[in-house]
This record gives C-alpha cells, structure tokens and sequence, in this order.
C-alpha cells in the first residue's frame, strides 16, 4: 500500500489523501485532503512551481485606454517579493504611560522584481514598445513609462494542487543593472509600488469533494478558481459576506438604513 504523508506522526489529524483514479487505492489520499478547505497539511509551492503573468492595459498613441490588455509571461523572471507597511499611532491620554489604543493609518505596498537578462529588455516584448521601437528615430521606452498592471502568479504542483495571487496596479519606481566579469548571468533588477494584493488563493477541482461545505459554498470556490486572473475573485467573496449579512433581520429599535 502507497501512502503519502506529510508532518510527523501524532501531529494534527490525518494528512493523507486520495486521487479519483479507482486503480489507486483509497488510502492514498493526497489530492482530495490536498484540496479540502478543512483539512490541514504541510505543503508549500518552490519557485519551479510558479508562473508569473503581466496584465497591461493597451494604450493608443493618443494616450487612451482601448478598453483591451496584454497579457505577458514574464519567462525572465527569477525572483519576485512584496512588503507591506500600515502606519499604526497611538492614541494616548493623560495619567496612562501606556498607549490606549491605535489607529490605523495607510498602507503602502512595495517589492522588487529580478529578471534574466535574455538578448534583449524583458518590456519589449510588449506590443505597444515593439509599436515604438519600430518608429524613424531614436526612442527606447522604459520600464517605469508602462501604466499601472497586474501581475499574476499562479501555482501548479506535481501533486495537482494549485493555488493563485495577485498583486494589483503595480507602477515602477527604480531600475538597476549590473554587468560584471564575476557574474555567469545578466540580471535587471527593479523595485516598484503597488495599489493592492490578492493573498494566495487556493484553485478548487471540479472533481474536489465538497466535504462540510454546502453546495453553494462549493459552486461559489469553484467559480472563483476558474477565473484565472482573479479579478472577480473579491466581487466573489464579498457577495457572500453581503447576502450573509441581508438574512440577519435588524433589531426593531434601529432603522432598517442605518445598517
């Protein structure tokens, strides 16, 4: 018998888990405790696991949104980060030494992209750059001249798991190259700013198990992973928080307007 197991023995419940392939026995159980939103288990995606794609808006050489965007993977990159920061001050009266409370301020969101350098600027494989490269005279565009995008990443195992996040309206802010005789490869280098961040979120199979979810919590993941870039995603999950809250009648002394 094949088992799969991951953690030590004793820790947190079963971790095994099981294919829909009636060859496979029925204790080898990986993929359906995989991708149970109940159950928990130990594995994490390497960076040979994941995919990154730039969403661009397509600019007309007036300057205007054409309503369409390219969509780009980026084969060159090797590394990607994000950092967030949320301004907290505290809010202090007199008699206490110690703060009373805090409150939040804005958040910025900042990270770095590190590419390969392969014969050429991994930007001018975008279209509207090819459009400008290809004009009489002397123009390079630069990664910082791009609008605001979206950069995907998604993440797919050898197990059949798979997962996804998004970082939104990402704008260049530095650029760096270095060329050197002690370095084997070329490698560019950017930092940029971003306006939001979709956390990592787990793809659901049709062929998934329901286990303890309803069957409109089901249809709901299931619509939301086979949107590939996201960006319904949060439309999604507000909907449900919102029709959650319109079953809750509200208290007779206060104003069906005020909630």
């Amino acid at each position: 018998m094949t088992t799969f197991a991951t953690g030590n023995a004793g820790n947190a419940g079963d971790t095994t888990s099981q294919t829909d392939d009636p060859s496979i026995p029925s204790e080898v159980s990986y993929f359906n405790s995989y991708n149970n939103s109940n159950s928990i288990n130990y594995v994490s995606y390497s960076g040979s696991d994941a995919v990154a794609t730039i969403i661009v808006p397509e600019i007309n050489d007036s300057g205007e949104y054409t309503g369409r965007n390219e969509p780009l993977e980026l084969g060159e990159l090797q590394t990607i980060s994000y950092s967030m920061h949320r301004e907290n001050s505290p809010i202090r009266t007199l008699g206490h030494v110690n703060p009373r409370g805090f409150i939040k301020g804005g958040r910025t969101i900042a990270g770095s992209l590190i590419f390969t350098v392969f014969r050429e600027y991994a930007f001018y494989r975008l279209s509207n750059y090819k459009r400008f490269l290809n004009r009489n005279g002397f123009f390079a565009p630069l990664a910082d001249m791009l609008p605001p995008f979206d950069i995907v990443l998604t993440f797919f195992d050898e197990f059949g798991g798979g997962s996804k996040m998004k970082i939104f309206g990402v704008t260049i802010v530095d650029e760096g190259q270095t060329v050197s005789v002690d370095d084997l490869i070329t490698e560019q280098t950017y930092t940029y700013m971003a306006r939001g961040i979709q956390p990592m979120t787990r793809l659901v199979s049709e062929n998934e198990k329901m286990g303890q979810r309803t069957a409109e919590e089901f249809e709901r993941d299931l619509q939301v992973s086979k949107n590939v870039f996201g960006d319904e995603t949060i439309t999604q999950y507000s909907s449900m928080f919102i029709s959650a809250a319109n079953e809750v009648e509200p208290p007779s002394s206060v104003p069906p307007n005020v909630l």
